[in-house]
């Protein structure tokens, strides 16, 4: 069984995705940790990690390589923006799910967690969405606006990290079978 989580910052995914990774009894591994890691390995801030990365495109190959490695072992919960793309590529049967909240929901969430300015947070997440499209456009000619990919669609503005988590459970159950997703 594989699912998984994809959203812009700020949509709930990570919250989301470890409730469920705990509930299901499945690993979680997150995108964004490996290319943190990946940035701190070269000494560099994450926006400069962020500008080297829209020249070099060996990097976002490389983390995409180690998700792929994951998506192919299954039994896992995905996440990251790419996620989806991954899955479609190496495991035909993955529930791919894509979490989504209006702009300034996200913005203020973030702001929140790193105790900084919303305001700041949402031209920060702007840039951020611009650099991430252009590079996966670049690379694999990958649309991230389209949503078309994905088997299920939530909107988390006004849902529980634990709602969404239900409702992601029971859709797995529909897509691979209530016995493959055992209760807590």
């Amino acid at each position: 069984m594989l699912i998984t989580i994809s959203g812009l910052p700020g949509s709930g995914k990570t919250t989301v995705a470890r409730l469920l990774a705990r509930r299901l009894g499945l690993p979680h591994v997150y995108a964004g940790d490996l290319y943190r890691k990946a940035a701190e390995d070269r000494g560099m801030s994450l926006e400069a990690f962020n500008r080297l990365s829209e020249q070099d495109h060996s990097i976002d190959r490389a983390l995409d390589a180690k998700m792929a490695e994951y998506a192919r072992q299954g039994e896992v919960i995905l996440e990251g923006r790419l996620a989806a793309f991954v899955a479609l590529q190496e495991h035909a049967d993955a529930l791919k799910v894509w979490l989504t909240a209006p702009e300034a929901v996200r913005a203020q969430r973030v702001a929140q967690r790193e105790q900084r300015d919303w305001t700041a947070v949402m031209a920060q997440n702007r840039a951020r969405q611009q650099s991430d499209a252009g590079r996966y456009r670049d690379i694999y000619g990958f649309n991230l606006d389209d949503i078309s990919i994905y088997d299920l669609v939530l909107d988390s503005e006004d849902k529980t990290p634990e709602t969404l988590a239900d409702a992601i459970r029971t859709h797995a159950a529909a897509h691979f079978g209530r016995a493959r997703v055992q209760a807590e």
